[in-house]
């Protein structure tokens, strides 16, 4: 399962106050690039085992609330002030885009008779940077440069490239409601990034998070009953695999990664921390190989190197377009978006 520069790619964030921490250690930056990359990346492969024998909107949406609760009570600790009822409500909203309807999408697709693999959700949801640059194209009224263009006409061809005719590159095309979901999940992604921005959400990052994971968590927990997933399950058909995921996902995905996440943010430039955008779907179709048994086929290697490419070419032409416009140059890249795909 992640800036507000025109016609940018990478998901937003509100205007927070940063600081101006120290200069970190160059293998400080490093250890946690590769965290980041790696931890978020795994995330779609730890959705696909805890669904396999756990409730998947009930479970999921019960580990966001956790998260949630623990980054409360660490901001609480810090002395961070409780947030007033708007402020919740605007966590309520941001999270029922991100985690009901984005997070939501995840696991919908990679469940069930139409499942896809891990690693093909992970690639559907990084064309999510189109959706900001179609957003943003129409809030601001103002077209995108060519090079944004070029983008996502590469994102909609490895779009098409997953979904095409089986025949292609003689194997197996992936099933196209799955991946419509995810797409039409990844634009509420974006539209509740956006959305954060412009709302009013407490100021300190970590109890924004905190409440947007609570209400998000709790959109879908409330899914899971309501579609009477705790009904249907079977506690003795409980996997080992299925809870590891579960903590995995816990820990390492929302704890530490968005930790590690948040910390990149302060010390190292926007740019570079968005690259995650690209790397993480990699990793995702890899472990799927390794550790799940998900099949490379040619059409996946093809669909992977045109969907990373787009996001790519439309990173660095946001970029080059937000050094024209100083004006965004402070209100950060990411919200708590990966921490919400994870």
């Amino acid at each position: 399962m992640s800036d507000p520069r025109p016609a940018s790619s990478a998901p937003i964030a509100p205007r927070f106050s940063r600081g101006i921490p120290r200069k970190p250690k160059t293998s400080h930056v490093v250890a946690a690039f590769a965290a980041v990359y790696v931890l978020w990346g795994s995330t779609y492969l730890g959705i696909r085992f805890t669904i396999e024998t756990l409730p998947p909107f009930f479970t999921n949406g019960m580990r966001f609330m956790l998260a949630g609760a623990v980054m409360y009570a660490w901001a609480s600790l810090r002395g961070v002030p409780r947030p007033p009822g708007r402020e919740w409500g605007a966590g309520l909203v941001t999270g029922f885009l991100l985690f009901l309807c984005g997070t939501g999408a995840v696991v919908w697709a990679e469940g069930g008779k139409h499942a896809i693999p891990s690693g093909v959700a992970a690639l559907v949801v990084a064309t999510e940077p189109l959706s900001f640059v179609l957003i943003e194209a129409v809030r601001r009224r103002r077209m995108p440069k060519g090079a944004i263009f070029a983008g996502l006409a590469l994102g909609l061809l490895g779009l098409l490239l997953l979904v095409g005719p089986g025949n292609l590159l003689g194997s197996e095309r992936f099933d196209l409601a799955a991946c419509a979901v995810l797409v039409v999940g990844t634009f509420c992604w974006a539209s509740g990034s956006l959305y954060s921005r412009g709302s009013r959400m407490p100021e300190s990052p970590v109890m924004a998070t905190a409440v947007t994971l609570l209400g998000g968590g709790a959109c879908l927990a409330a899914l899971g009953l309501f579609t009477g997933e705790l009904a249907r399950f079977d506690p003795s058909g409980v996997s080992t695999r299925s809870v590891a995921a579960v903590l995995y996902n816990f820990v390492f995905g929302s704890i530490v990664g968005f930790s590690v996440y948040l910390w990149l943010l302060r010390v190292t430039t926007v740019s570079r921390v968005s690259t995650y955008a690209y790397v993480n779907p990699i990793v995702a179709v890899f472990l799927g190989w390794a550790l799940a048994g998900e099949t490379l086929t040619p059409r996946v290697f093809l669909a992977a190197a045109v969907i990373v490419g787009a996001v790519a070419l439309i990173i660095r032409a946001g970029g080059e377009e937000s050094e024209l416009a100083p004006e965004d140059a402070d209100l950060g890249c990411t919200e708590a978006s990966e921490t919400l795909h994870a």
